[in-house]
């Protein structure tokens, strides 16, 4: 089974480009900045090469800016091409599958309109403290499993 499951920030805006012909294809590549924890206080993070086509491709283009912190299900796959130089470069991708935002808009500090309900609780930012952040605006927490 090839199954990937990352979640992470995109290091900049998706780069989108459309196949060539008749039914033109969307493919968006984004690099996602994942943290890597051997220990709570020991933190590195990998980055890692992500591409998407079609309907998921043309959804990251229209939702996804860098900062945007993504859930992201796919499977690895790998590759090589001859570069102009001659030499064969070899690749390792995440071709994605599905991808969700991993926050909302108002943790992630995009909140485009500037209003703040003052009777509504703000949603943590941090996943490390057991609870997760349910995004599109609702602001419960439910137990991390």
């Amino acid at each position: 089974m090839n199954k990937v499951i990352l979640m992470g920030r995109l290091t900049r805006d998706p780069e989108v480009r459309y196949s060539q012909g008749e039914n033109a294809t969307a493919v968006a590549r984004f690099t996602l900045a994942v943290d890597r924890r051997f220990r709570r206080d020991d933190a590195s993070t990998d980055f890692i090469g992500c591409v998407a086509f079609g309907r998921n491709a043309e959804f990251i283009e229209k939702y996804f800016r860098q900062g945007t912190k993504a859930l992201i299900t796919g499977r690895i796959q790998t590759g090589s091409y001859t570069n102009r130089d001659g030499q064969k470069v070899y690749t390792t991708d995440v071709v994605v599958e599905d991808q969700e935002f991993a926050e909302s808009k108002n943790a992630s500090g995009s909140n485009d309109s500037g209003f703040q309900p003052a009777s509504r609780p703000q949603p943590s930012a941090a996943i490390g403290d057991g609870f997760m952040n349910i995004p599109d605006g609702i602001d419960e927490e439910l137990p991390f499993n």
